[in-house]
Parts: structure tokens; C-alpha cells; sequence
């Protein structure tokens, strides 16, 4: 059994969705689940008609335009005008045309959810109506009927006893079948999702259900590299990551492995790889249990546009752990991730993502008790296996802020030029 995972950039298109046949019939197709997202931008597009509908805004219409144009688009490209996939996506368009109509609840993360997931309805339709126009024989699914979660919508947890048992009974593993990433369905069948970025977590949970022999995940990159090459001019392929190295490196933030997809996959020792799309004969990287390493080199990962902040008693006195749970209590309250903390007698420093657009507020709370110094639209580097030629690398970037280092691991705060 093979999980196979295709992201957005790999079906951006007609000519992308060919590829991906081509790729499955060149990989051999049967016994595996191969998990879509939505194509290309489409998640963006959503969320674009998400907040015209939620804000009663004016451009509903033209938002909702744009995304169903996008994949007639597509299909026109693709299959003849006859084709009965025309008829099945207008009905999935009629059920969401028919949510925003009758929806009377304002809850915003449940209305995200049964919205978002039109985008990786819609691509698994097309992708598995094309491989029949091909010959290639496969089974079309709804996700939500296998992957069961709590209503903890926007980032459902997975019930994994009920969602074994659906998959261990009701899957056919003979056949090469097709279904959605990313989301999922409560116990009252409303649609739930994993997190952004989900459909590697999907690829997971099916590999941990059905005892996987791999899960390949494709990419429009060779593997996993050692930096990202549009910060870092010199790039190099990893062949090997052992689990915990690839789970550190999803703690500070690499971008190519979903944190939540290796759990399952370590606790079976299922291998994970990431292979490039467009040049599939590549073996690119595993990740697997092992070697540590391959090669042993500095890694670096990188976090833009972050807030560096330094706060201190008004009175100078030492921030001790009462100011510090209090800190954190409300760091977690405004929804501010912190990637960095660093605390001396009388300061206490935390480099933190404002996803959210949230820390305005906390500030405001904050300055009344304590004396807070702000940088905005800072960098953070973060350096696995670091040496000296790894920190001068870094040194060109911008002026450096703040140092935290460790035995393994360096974190700096740049200022960038």
C-alpha cells in the first residue's frame, strides 16, 4: 500500500493535472490512496470569497466568479464538452451556492470550514474524471466519510479509533483511489479541517491506518534542501532525515514537511518522501528511522516578518515567574506564536509571528504594567548543525538583534538590510 500527496502547485492546471497521470501510471497506481489538494491558488481564492460572504460585501459574486472560472477553465482544457464531469461539478458549485443561501449560523471558523472545502472537492473530481477519460481505472471518495474529528473547526483533532476502523472496513485498497486532503467530517457530518496545509496530515493518517509501506509526497522542489533557495543562493539536497531530525526541523519552522505528519508516521516507522513533480525519475528525500543526517550540514530556516519584543518590570525589578506565566498567558490568549524566548534578571525577550494580526492588542494590555520595547518585521534564522561559516552566511543578511545557541541549534534575530 502507497500513499501518494499532491499539492496545489502540482495540479495548478490542465497541463499540471496531466503530469500527475502521467506520474501515477509511471509509478504504478494500484494499491494507493493519493490525496489532492485544491489547485493551485484555489485555497486563497476561497478564502477571498469566505470574507465577502462573511462581511456581506459587495464582490460576493465576482470572488465566486473567479474561483468557478479558474476550473472551467481547467476542464475545458481537458475534456470534451460532453464529458459527465461538467454535470458533477455543477452540482458541487450547487451545494455551495446552496450553503451560502441557506447558512444562518455566524460562527466564522464553521463557516470557513463548510466553504474551504469546495477547492479540494472540486480538483479530486477533475483529476480522477480525467484518469478515466485515460483508461486509468480509480475510485473517487469523499474523505469526510473516512477521517472523523472533534468540531474543533479550522484545526479539528482526529478521532483515530473511529477513523481506523471506517478505513480498515470500508476502503478498497485493490484499486488506485483519489480523494481530498485537508479535510475531514464531525459526528453530525459537518465539514471539519486539519489546519492549513492539512493535506500532508491526510496523506499521514491514511499511511498510519492502512499500515502504509511509504507515503511520497510531490513537490515542485527535488526534496528537501538544506535552505530555502530564494533566501540563499547555494542550495543542498537531502537524501536522509531521521524522523526526529525532520521533527525538530518542523518545530522552527521548515515549510516542506507538515509537523503533524510525521507523528503517525514515526509511531509505525512508515518512510516518508518528498520527490520532486517535475523530474520524477529523482529519488529526492526520506525520511525515515536511521541516520541522523545525509549529508551532515548546517540547515537553516527562516522566519520573516517577525516582532522582536523586550519587556521589563516598570519598576526594575527581576521578572520572575508569575510576570512570566502572566506573559505567556496572554501571548496565548492574542494567538501570538513565539519561535524565540530569551530572559536575563530584569528583561524578558520573545521573537513572535503575529499570524493573526493580533498583537497591537496585546501590546496595549501589556504597556500598562510593564515597560515594552518593539521591533517590527524582523527575521529569525534558525541554524541546525551550525559552524562558524554557517553564522558568517547569516552575517550578510542584516544586522543581528539577538543570539540564543545551543548545543545543536542557533537562533538569530536580524534586523535585515
Amino acid at each position: 500500500m502507497k500513499i501518494f500527496k499532491f499539492g496545489g502547485a502540482s495540479v495548478k492546471d490542465a497541463a499540471s493535472v496531466k503530469n500527475v497521470t502521467n506520474i501515477l501510471q509511471s509509478e504504478g497506481a494500484k494499491n494507493t490512496v493519493v490525496v489532492i489538494s485544491a489547485m493551485g491558488k484555489t485555497t486563497n481564492a476561497f478564502e477571498d470569497v469566505i470574507d465577502a460572504y462573511y462581511n456581506k460585501l459587495s464582490t460576493l459574486s465576482e470572488k465566486l466568479a473567479v474561483v468557478k472560472g479558474f476550473h472551467k477553465n481547467i476542464m475545458n482544457e481537458l475534456f470534451e464538452e460532453d464529458n459527465a464531469v461538467f454535470k458533477e461539478i455543477d452540482t458541487l458549485l450547487g451545494e455551495l451556492d446552496w450553503f451560502l443561501e441557506r447558512n444562518t449560523s455566524s460562527r466564522y471558523n464553521y463557516v470557513y470550514d463548510q466553504i474551504i472545502c469546495f477547492g479540494e472537492l472540486l480538483s479530486t473530481k477533475i483529476v480522477s474524471a480525467y484518469l478515466t477519460k485515460i483508461g486509468v481505472k480509480n475510485n473517487w471518495f469523499d474523505v469526510r466519510n473516512f477521517i472523523k474529528t472533534d468540531s474543533n473547526y479550522r484545526d479539528a483533532k482526529v478521532d483515530w479509533e473511529l477513523t481506523q476502523s471506517i478505513i480498515s472496513e470500508k476502503l478498497d485498497t485493490s484499486t488506485l483511489n483519489i480523494t481530498q486532503g485537508f479535510i475531514a467530517a464531525n459526528d453530525t457530518e459537518n465539514t471539519t479541517t486539519l489546519g492549513r496545509e492539512g493535506s500532508d496530515y491526510t496523506a499521514g493518517i491514511f499511511a498510519y491506518c492502512l499500515n502504509a509501506e511509504n507515503v511520497t509526497i510531490w513537490k515542485d522542489v527535488p526534496g528537501v534542501l538544506n535552505a530555502d533557495p530564494r533566501v540563499f543562493s547555494k542550495t543542498t539536497l537531502l537524501e536522509q532525515i531521521s524522523y526526529e531530525e525532520a521533527i525538530e526541523m518542523a518545530f522552527y519552522g521548515a515549510s516542506v514537511i507538515h509537523p503533524k505528519t510525521l507523528q503517525p508516521l514515526e509511531r509505525k516507522e512508515i518512510p516518508l518522501l518528498v520527490r520532486s513533480f517535475i523530474n520524477p525519475k529523482e529519488k529526492g528525500t526520506q525520511v525515515s528511522k536511521g541516520t541522523r543526517l545525509v549529508p551532515y550540514i548546517p540547515c537553516f530556516i527562516v522566519k520573516k516578518k517577525q516582532i522582536l519584543v523586550s519587556i521589563s518590570a516598570l519598576d526594575f525589578s527581576f521578572m520572575v515567574e508569575n510576570n512570566i506565566s502572566y506573559i505567556f498567558q496572554k501571548l496565548h490568549d492574542y494567538q501570538l506564536k513565539v519561535n524565540l524566548i530569551q530572559n536575563s534578571a530584569i528583561s524578558f525577550s520573545v521573537c513572535i509571528d503575529n499570524k493573526f494580526k493580533k498583537f497591537d492588542a496585546f501590546y496595549n494590555e501589556l504597556k500598562t504594567q510593564f515597560k515594552i520595547d518593539v521591533q517590527k518585521d524582523v527575521d529569525l534564522y534558525t541554524v541546525r548543525h551550525f559552524d562558524d561559516r554557517a553564522i558568517k552566511d547569516i552575517e550578510s543578511k542584516g544586522t543581528f538583534l539577538l543570539t540564543q545557541v545551543n548545543k545543536e541549534t542557533s537562533q538569530i534575530v536580524v534586523n535585515p538590510k
